[in-house]
């Protein structure tokens, strides 16, 4: 009852606030997910699973003169099966891991309530130097699919749908010239409870942009946990525009008291044709062992692909055509989507993943095939259809 009452609260206080500025430019936008998910079990898992969706997010912004800018996006979720026991996962004190966000959780009669304050930061502008603050994405790298230099939240292909998660954080960015931009940046430990600030981030960047060539430089240091020395992290980021278009990222994180350090390292091209018509990424993963998108995603092998190709058929209608792969275990998950408009800011789609390895011709496991080394279970196919409105 006191989640509900909380939850009931925030809503409450949210749209007062949004009701009586909204008067002075107050600008609304957002989106509504209806999903519905279906599994074939493999393994222990049940031989058939599902789980309803009902998922928006909700994003607020008002600006103060030319000068100072507020934002702020809720997420509002109802959910029931598989998506439920999600919600319950997520709202687990025990799933406070890194790049990993519990949310207030009620549950009713036939479905499970979720509030989750996505975004809550002000940003102020001059001719050379930027400033915010707050709940809030601190990006960085230029990778297409995996981005091991965004060490606060690296991407998972396999959840392609999934948003950014934001860090409680201040950033200064000073503009020297047109094509040159250095920032300084902190952010608050991945424990909200460290009252002593352990886990502290702080750090640098630099970025330089050029007419085919864009660098990015990073250097940020994360104060000791439980007795260590702290963390180092280097990064470097690369974008060319050339025939194709390239980027490489590089993270290396050093740990003075283990005295190792683990690296991610990403290289692919994106490319064009046929009037824009068809595009095709193709992007290779180093994912080293104590790597920052290793712990996060919780990769277990050390090298990656992922392909994809996306064929416009008509303003309207698209296709495309994907593969996550270990090539170490030879697990790999082809996945299948589609999508129409049917008026502006109204789409359907339709997604599909069939996790495929040795093990279905009586060999050995892969990590990406139906059922995990070390797992008991897992699925042959996965799908999701979903109908997005944007507003």
């Amino acid at each position: 009852m006191k989640r509900r009452t909380g939850i009931a609260l925030l809503m409450g206080i949210f749209v007062l606030i949004g009701g009586k500025v909204f008067a002075q430019g107050l600008e609304f936008s957002g989106m509504l997910d209806s999903n519905a998910a279906m599994a074939a079990g493999a393994g222990d898992a049940p031989g058939f699973s599902w789980g309803l969706e009902e998922y928006a997010n909700i994003r607020l912004q008002a600006k103060v003169r030319d000068l100072a800018a507020f934002y702020g996006s809720l997420n509002l979720i109802a959910a029931s099966g598989t998506y439920a026991q999600a919600l319950a996962a997520a709202a687990s004190p025990l799933a406070a891991s890194p790049g990993f966000n519990s949310s207030a959780l009620a549950a009713g009669e036939n479905y499970a309530a979720a509030l989750e304050l996505e975004r809550l930061y002000f940003k102020l502008s001059g001719e050379k130097l930027d400033f915010q603050g707050g709940l809030m994405r601190l990006a960085f790298g230029y990778g297409f699919a995996f981005g091991p230099a965004d060490f606060l939240n690296p991407r998972n292909p396999l959840l392609p749908d999934a948003r950014p998660r934001a860090a409680l954080a201040l950033d200064a960015a000073f503009y020297p010239g047109h094509d040159l931009k250095v920032q300084g940046f902190t952010a608050a430990a991945r424990n909200p409870f460290a009252g002593g600030g352990q886990g502290t981030l702080a750090g640098l960047a630099g970025e330089w942009h050029g007419d085919r060539l864009s660098v990015q430089g990073l250097y940020a240091y994360e104060s000791p946990i439980s007795g260590s020395q702290g963390l180092h992290r280097f990064g470097l980021s690369l974008k060319g525009d050339l025939v194709l278009g390239l980027a490489g990222e590089l993270l290396y994180t050093w740990d003075p008291q283990a005295k190792t350090g683990g690296a991610g390292l990403s290289a692919g091209f994106d490319y064009s044709f046929l009037d824009g018509k068809v595009y095709v990424l193709a992007e290779y993963l180093y994912s080293g062992d104590s790597s920052d998108t290793s712990r996060t995603n919780g990769y277990a092998n050390n090298h990656y692909l992922y392909v994809q190709g996306l064929y416009r058929y008509s303003d309207y209608t698209g296709f495309s055509l994907g593969c996550m792969a270990g090539l170490e275990d030879a697990g790999f998950t082809p996945m299948l989507g589609a999508e129409h408009e049917l008026f502006q800011g109204f789409t359907l789609s339709l997604s599909c993943q069939i996790p495929l390895d040795r093990s279905l011709g009586g060999g050995e496991r892969g990590e990406f095939g139906p059922i995990a080394p070390g797992s008991s279970g897992g699925s042959y196919l996965r799908t999701v259809m979903k109908a997005r409105l944007r507003f």
